[in-house]
């Protein structure tokens, strides 16, 4: 059995290798590049889950990065458990063939109690007083403390936020070889997500993002040199890739002024109360999930948001099923972007009752995805300092809001989710012996067996 690393470089497509690139130009030059047909939505979760199921989304129920857990009358993005995926994934498939078999996870998502045989995952700590600290999961256990006593803790601020920066790629990077070194995994999957930050930020433009090519270009160097060096095959792949826009679209806006939505009112802020709304949108990119408390509304619901300038689709259960996204979890629609728009949670009309975590990176309470939380509010002459001095009080004991992030949507100039029109801004796998110049989102599972094989 060949051993392999899978090398998810978040953003990657064909067009971005080049002159910013200089090693995955060469080194992509003598191996065969096929374009992955993207699946809906094309996001974090839903896309590892099909490419690790071989599964789409109405199958392995990842149907986004977040959606409504009917149950709990909650919206809930970014849980960890692998417990949520509903198909059997490659590692489980190949350790029936070969008991041997052994597969590292180094931060792909939904990375907590897997049967995987190793795993590395962000696990941040939270303080009664407010204090996040940096922190991992892993296992065997004995890893948390042995990694970041080696190449120091995880730099979670530079891995989302308005701080990020390639810091949190090279920290992955060097975990990973310090397991392939320590136990040599049959299979590893290396997450790599520096190309998310400033493509959200600046838009699909190489030019403003050269210096960001140029830092993920050498993390990818040194990896493959040191797989390709102890003979471990390498197979770079992306999940999706980052098109410009200029539209934010507030769904929950008009779906309140149409009277769906619930607000609860708390310290004189405004919640959004998703068990008592007759409707609302959970905002994931440029896909939108819909719930509609009581289905006599969904065709009411379907023509408000169908006459939005920038949603394209707006696709019901029976249409659903054409994308391969007919699940339980779904909404009962789905809205899509058009190419040049994007999905916000907002749900307020007055920013002064905005909740207090809206101005915060809070990627939990969100009721949505907020990539705004990569920006610092502009009206912080000197932001660094701003968010230190609030750090700096939270360390002294003081509950402090780290209330550095704007709203104003009109910042995100980058985005993904929705089929784009030109297959240059699809997803990619290189290194793939046996693939086809195109392939499907499902068929990457296929690619990544044979290789082991």
């Amino acid at each position: 059995m060949n051993r392999v690393a899978v090398i998810n470089v978040v953003g990657l497509t064909k067009s971005l290798i080049g002159d910013f690139t200089p090693f995955l130009k060469k080194w992509s030059e003598k191996r065969n590049i096929s374009v992955v047909e993207p699946v809906l939505p094309a996001v974090t979760c839903s896309v590892q889950s099909t490419y690790l199921t071989g599964k789409n989304p109405n199958e392995h129920g990842i149907v986004g990065n977040g959606w409504y857990f009917s149950e709990e009358c909650e919206v809930k993005f970014w849980r960890q458990s692998n417990k949520l995926v509903q198909s059997e994934k490659i590692w489980e498939v190949m350790k029936k063939e070969n008991p041997d078999f052994t597969c590292a996870n180094m931060f792909w998502w939904y990375n907590m109690y897997s049967s995987v045989d190793y795993c590395v995952t962000p696990r941040p700590q939270y303080h009664s007083d407010g204090l996040k600290l940096p922190d991992i999961y892993s296992v065997p256990a004995n890893l948390r403390n042995e990694l970041q006593k080696e190449i120091g803790a995880f730099p979670l601020f530079d891995f989302w936020g308005p701080k990020t920066s390639i810091k949190s790629s090279e920290w992955i990077a060097e975990a990973s070889m310090k397991i392939e070194t320590k136990y040599s995994p049959t299979l590893s999957l290396v997450y790599l997500p520096h190309l998310d930050y400033n493509f959200q930020r600046n838009g699909n433009d190489s030019e403003k993002n050269a210096t960001d090519l140029k830092e993920i270009d050498r993390v990818c160097e040194k990896l493959i040199q040191f797989y390709e060096k102890r003979n471990v095959k390498v197979i770079v792949l992306s999940e999706y890739g980052i098109t410009s826009v200029n539209k934010p679209i507030h769904l929950n806006r008009i779906l309140r002024k149409n009277n769906f939505i619930a607000i609860r009112e708390e310290s004189g802020l405004e919640l959004l109360d998703a068990g008592m709304c007759e409707a609302f949108s959970v905002a994931d990119h440029q896909l939108a999930h819909v719930y509609v408390k009581d289905k006599t509304n969904i065709e009411k619901v379907k023509n408000i948001l169908r006459k939005v300038d920038g949603v394209e689709m707006v696709l019901d259960k029976n249409e659903q099923e054409k994308y391969f996204l007919n699940h339980e979890r779904s909404g009962d629609l789905v809205c899509v972007a058009d190419k040049d728009s994007w999905f916000t949670y907002y749900y307020w009309l007055d920013d002064n009752v905005a909740p207090d975590f809206a101005r915060t990176v809070e990627i939990h309470k969100k009721p949505g995805y907020d990539p705004v939380e990569l920006f610092f509010d502009p009206k912080f002459s000197v932001p660094i300092f701003k968010a230190g001095s609030v750090l700096l009080k939270k360390k002294m004991g003081f509950r402090y809001l780290m209330d550095v992030i704007p709203l104003n949507a009109d910042l995100v100039k980058g985005s993904h989710g929705r089929i784009p029109e030109s297959k240059n801004d699809w997803a990619i796998l290189i290194g793939g012996e046996k693939s086809a110049n195109l392939i499907s989102a499902t068929d990457v599972f296929g690619v990544l067996k044979s290789a082991m094989e």
